[in-house]
């Protein structure tokens, strides 16, 4: 069985750099400005040492994802691995609870921080009419932009993730002249318990963001070689920023920043920047949500559009649009779906499915690096020391499933019993179609 694909009719667009910015982008959204206020609470002056344990077992993970993605260039990222490794039921699943059940729930919940935010400075989004016609347009606006081409989708993403970063930049580089040192002095070394609950925190933090970016591999330019480089240097980059941010924030505030937890970064603003700091963190967040949004509309939408390229979907989610190469009706569904989800509120009880689903995904994907360890691709990355990277990440990846609250558990479940059966009801509609 092979389903490695050469993705005819889409353009390879991505190099190093944009793949590293998308990862950046897709990674520090909403959560960012209320993080280190949480992390405080668990672990106080120590939250460094949550961030490093964190990014160490999320790392595990991650680089289980270099090794498969350099082996399997067709779009689709998870969904494709899985898919070639364990067959048609387990990608099918893979595909579904991937863009239905986390990517679009999450940015549904993202796009409605955005009007929350967008809605303090001016006060219509606070009315459900305009609130629904803000949110139409935005999504209609990145679904025409990426139907018109990667080349203008990537470029546009480039420039809205340096445009997010700008003021979190600067309030590192400002806030630093106004730390005091005895607010980064450990009283107290957290035990091992809390630096896993911190620590367990930050992985729904940064989990499911960078990863994403490599739905989009069929428009990556030569994978072997751009996907360990620009992957792993955007999750650095992430790393760098959200451990930046969580000192700042601890240095300027001490011990008031648990307090914080509606806004931390607004209160480091509103002492390094003055009476506008408030004003100038709101415009970021949104900003920042913005750049999200538009980076998953460029990778995300490209999972329907791998399922029905293997006969998993409606055939027509694979047409490419023959002037400007992309998938577009597949673009057009993943805009619809988000944006139904965001509109409607549902998606909130819906919204415990989005960490179970990619801790499952995590597992399918660490499973599809062993089983695929024995493929030889000309210039594919392997990770050192046999199978001793996918084994740690297993167990990184089980003790995070081990700390799910019982109700994402049977949620789960029930959607991937009720997806099964959707599966065998397709396939025997197609053979009695046939």
């Amino acid at each position: 069985m092979s389903n490695i694909h050469p993705d005819e009719g889409l353009k390879r667009v991505v190099g190093v750099r944009t793949l590293a910015l998308n990862a950046v982008n897709m990674t520090i959204g909403a959560g960012i400005f209320a993080l280190p206020a949480l992390v405080a609470a668990e672990v106080g002056a120590s939250a460094f040492l949550a961030y490093i344990v964190c990014t160490t077992l999320l790392g595990l993970v991650l680089l289980c994802f270099v090794e498969v993605g350099t082996k399997i260039s067709s779009s689709g990222g998870a969904y494709a691995y899985i898919e070639e490794a364990f067959g048609p039921l387990a990608g099918f699943l893979t595909n579904t609870i991937f863009w239905l059940g986390f990517t679009t729930l999450s940015v549904a919940a993202v796009a409605n921080v955005m009007a929350d935010n967008l809605a303090i400075l001016f006060q219509p989004l606070h009315e459900p009419t305009a609130r629904v016609v803000f949110l139409f347009v935005v999504y209609a606006g990145l679904a025409w932009l990426n139907i018109r081409g990667s080349d203008e989708s990537t470029t546009f993403v480039t420039g809205v993730t340096l445009l997010k970063l700008i003021p979190l930049l600067l309030l590192i580089v400002f806030g630093v002249m106004h730390m005091q040192q005895e607010n980064l002095q450990v009283t107290e070394w957290p035990s091992l318990q809390r630096l896993g609950e911190a620590s367990l925190i930050l992985f729904f933090a940064f989990g499911g963001g960078a990863e994403a970016t490599l739905s989009a591999t069929g428009e990556i330019k030569n994978p072997t070689y751009t996907i360990p480089r620009g992957f792993l240097l955007g999750v650095f980059i992430v790393f760098l920023f959200y451990l930046s941010i969580q000192v700042v924030a601890q240095g300027v505030l001490g011990d008031a920043l648990v307090a914080e937890k509606e806004s931390p970064l607004g209160a480091v603003a509103s002492i390094v920047f003055g009476k506008h700091g408030l004003t100038f963190m709101i415009v970021a967040a949104a900003v920042s949500c913005f750049g999200l949004i538009s980076g998953d509309m460029f990778v995300s939408s490209r999972v329907p559009y791998a399922a029905a390229r293997d006969g998993l979907l409606p055939a027509f989610l694979a047409k490419v649009h023959p002037k400007f190469s992309t998938p577009y009706f597949s673009i057009i569904l993943y805009a619809s779906v988000s944006f139904i989800y965001a509109i409607s509120g549902g998606f909130r009880q819906l919204a415990v499915l989005s960490s179970a689903s990619i801790l499952l995904i995590y597992l399918g994907v660490i499973a599809a690096t062993i089983k695929l360890r024995s493929r030889r691709v000309d210039g594919a990355y392997t990770n050192p020391g046999g199978l001793t990277i996918p084994i740690l990440a297993l167990l990184a990846t089980g003790w995070f499933l081990s700390n799910l609250a019982l109700k994402e558990i049977v949620a789960v479940i029930v959607f991937l019993t009720f997806f099964t059966a959707v599966y065998y009801v397709m396939k025997s509609f197609q053979k009695g179609q046939q």
